[in-house]
């Protein structure tokens, strides 16, 4: 069950609060311009403020408390649609695409961005895996985000230090997925060719050469007269 406030002004900007629960899993996020602000979380009991660095400080006073009590309506609205529910819900499986940031290095941190859209009931899970053991440092998931068609948006990162040879991998689970679905992304480091350096040394070889002929027909030429 998920409930969805839209609080949009011309002038202004759109805003959104999210409330939603399922027999394993509660959401309670706020947004503002198709980006998430504020989320609970609640397996560590408490609010998280997700704007980035550079934006203007803002608090969220009690909201989880907010939170906490959405989840006990929601709990009972659930209840409600599934005895009145004669049907099994939707269900639609999810789209997964890759991202890399910045520069391949070995010295340099990295993040693989595991985007998955287009899916519907949230969440999904997410796994990450290096040469095919499961990595869990350095991961992390934001909270299922509603697209303007009723689908959900989820993005999980993995911050790594490209080493070449390395596989990573992300395999996202859901409801609607018949078998995990996995995308596979194999670290690749462009090695400096000898091409251009063959071709300058032989360019220079043929110049000298030029200039030695050249030396020697002068000389000749000179004998002569």
């Amino acid at each position: 069950s998920k409930s969805i406030l839209h609080i949009k002004r011309p002038d202004l900007h759109d805003g959104m609060f999210i409330a939603g629960c399922s027999a394993s899993n509660k959401e309670y996020m706020v947004g503002v311009d198709a980006e998430e602000v504020w989320y609970a979380d609640f397996k560590n009991h408490k609010g998280v403020v997700t704007l980035p660095k550079f934006a203007d400080p803002f608090s969220f006073p009690e909201f989880y408390e907010v939170a906490e009590a959405s989840q006990e309506v929601c709990k009972q609205n659930l209840a409600t649609l599934d005895r009145a529910s004669k049907y099994p819900p939707v269900k639609l499986a999810p789209a997964v695409s890759w991202t890399l940031s910045e520069v391949t290095s070995k010295t340099v941190k990295n993040r693989l961005i595991c985007h998955v859209s287009g899916f519907f009931p949230a969440p999904v899970s997410v796994y990450w895996t290096r040469n095919e053991q499961n990595v869990t440092e350095g991961t992390s998931i934001n909270t299922p985000y509603p697209s303007k068609d009723g689908t959900f948006t989820q993005i999980s990162t993995l911050k790594f230090t490209p080493q070449q040879g390395d596989i990573y991998s992300c395999t996202v689970q859901h409801p609607a997925l018949e078998q995990p679905l996995t995308r596979v992304w194999d670290v690749q480091q462009d090695q400096p060719g000898i091409g251009p350096a063959v071709f300058c040394g032989l360019g220079l070889t043929v110049g000298l050469l030029g200039v030695a002929t050249g030396t020697f027909f002068l000389i000749k030429g000179n004998e002569c007269s």
